[in-house]
């Protein structure tokens, strides 16, 4: 654990030293940045696990199943140990740790169920889940209005879709009253309605729904912040549906935590990968709701990190509130390319020892441009830095020991309920493995083993 001694989180070395995140700046918000295969998930991961040591819960977004293996310890490798000669880190106070993990699904097959209401997603959410116009978000919206006024239930799908039924055979009375309600429209929502069902959204609509104060949980053992992993592979295929879960979640800590002002840390850090989903034909409305929220969301102790191909993805009306940068190497091979380069060095406090636009294009896998804020809340002046590696496992889990957690989180039972959930999945949970023999014991690494509700697995 290299934060712990320091209270600030170690990220890489630079010629001039060591270059570290203050937590107490830490919900101003940053940015990961960098072209595919450069090591943004390596910093994400180093961030993540130092966030971690110092008692903050973290929330992530697994999309390829790499981040998974932060339950295990990491091994040492060539490369490890050449990256670690970089940065300046004796062998031996490198230590390769597991971190305390909860697995998260929103269809509950490889993680605890998260659930959520109809009536809790909004209109404004909900309409731009289902891909509607805006004439549409306009029908929506009064389905809403309807829902409260009259009290209808708003939980499930079906229940969408018998207000909308409610709604359309009562068009006359609502459009004199909300506006036009055209049986068009209705029809177009209900199609997409039943288009989200098919993707499994009957199952992400039900009670009970998850509590946010699940997420802001610390190890019992050491203290150390929960890492809470969204397994998203299967989410993904739907990037409309993900990147609108994923403001959704930000728009829950955002409506229900109490204002917290500065402070010497965040309460939780929230990382949001492929973030340039989110912006994807976004409306004003939406639009202007994610700036309100990512602008607000740090008083209540939020720290929020968008991991993207380019700064140029994110709108600078976000990007300016963006005061912790990490950009990996970006190419510039087009005329669009080259732009890109430009923005993103424009980003950075110009640092007099390099072209920051040709450092950019030449920096190597596991470099990157690094600035974060000072006690003052100023940016630093950009620095060229070779970033540590991860102390947890890099790769995936296998099934097994993804299903030995899940099975042994207290959380489960609060979500797991079939009665509720007829589509959920239950994955096998393996057999207790008894403990090994003395000269079994002596073969294996005593990192790995770890007990769960009084049983020993080794891992």
């Amino acid at each position: 654990m290299l934060h712990r001694e320091s209270q600030k989180i170690w990220i890489g070395t630079c010629e001039n030293g060591p270059v570290y995140l203050l937590p107490s700046m830490a919900n101003r918000h940053g940015l990961i940045a960098g072209a595919t295969g450069t090591g943004k998930t390596v910093s994400l991961k180093v961030l993540a696990e130092g966030f971690s040591d110092l008692g903050v819960p973290v929330f992530l977004s697994d999309i390829k199943s790499d981040l998974s293996g932060m339950v295990s310890p990491g091994t040492e490798t060539d490369a490890i140990n050449r990256r670690l000669e970089t940065c300046g880190v004796p062998k031996d106070q490198f230590q390769y740790t597991s971190y305390p993990t909860e697995y998260w699904d929103v269809y509950g097959e490889q993680g605890i169920s998260i659930r959520a209401t109809v009536e809790d997603m909004g209109p404004l959410l909900m309409s731009r889940m289902l891909s509607l116009n805006e004439t549409q978000s306009g029908v929506m919206n009064i389905a809403f209005r309807v829902a409260a006024r009259e009290k209808l239930p708003l939980e499930h799908l079906q229940d969408l879709k018998q207000l909308l039924i409610h709604v359309g055979e009562n068009a006359k009375e609502y459009t004199l009253e909300y506006g036009n309600v055209s049986a068009a429209s209705v029809g177009a929502i209900q199609r997409a309605v039943g288009v989200l069902e098919d993707q499994g959204g009957d199952v992400f609509f039900r009670e009970p729904k998850i509590d946010i104060n699940d997420w802001i949980q610390n190890d019992p053992a050491d203290g150390r912040g929960k890492i809470n992993i969204l397994c998203a592979d299967r989410l993904f295929n739907n990037p409309t549906m993900y990147s609108t879960f994923l403001l959704w979640m930000l728009t829950k800590l955002y409506d229900l935590l109490p204002e917290q002002g500065d402070a010497e840390k965040p309460k939780i850090v929230f990382f949001f990968d492929e973030a340039h989903l989110l912006f994807n034909n976004c409306s004003r409305p939406l639009m202007e709701k994610i700036e309100q929220v990512v602008r607000l969301v740090r008083s209540k102790g939020v720290g929020v990190y968008f991991i993207t191909q380019s700064p140029a993805d994110i709108p600078m009306s976000i990007l300016g509130q963006l005061g912790n940068r990490i950009q990996h190497a970006l190419r510039a091979y087009t005329p669009l390319d080259q732009k890109a380069v430009k923005v993103a060095a424009q980003t950075f406090r110009t640092n007099p020892s390099f072209d920051t636009e040709e450092a950019i294009t030449t920096l190597k896998t596991g470099e990157a441009l690094v600035s974060f804020l000072d006690e003052h809340g100023a940016p630093g002046v950009v620095e060229r830095a070779t970033i540590l590696p991860p102390q947890s496992y890099m790769g995936a889990i296998s099934q097994e020991v993804r299903n030995v957690i899940i099975s042994a989180s207290p959380l489960k039972s609060k979500y797991d309920d079939p009665a509720d959930d007829p589509g959920a999945q239950e994955q096998p949970i393996p057999p207790a493995q008894s403990i090994p023999t003395a000269p079994q014991v002596q073969e294996m690494d005593p990192q790995r083993f770890r007990l769960i509700n009084g049983q020993w697995y080794y891992f």
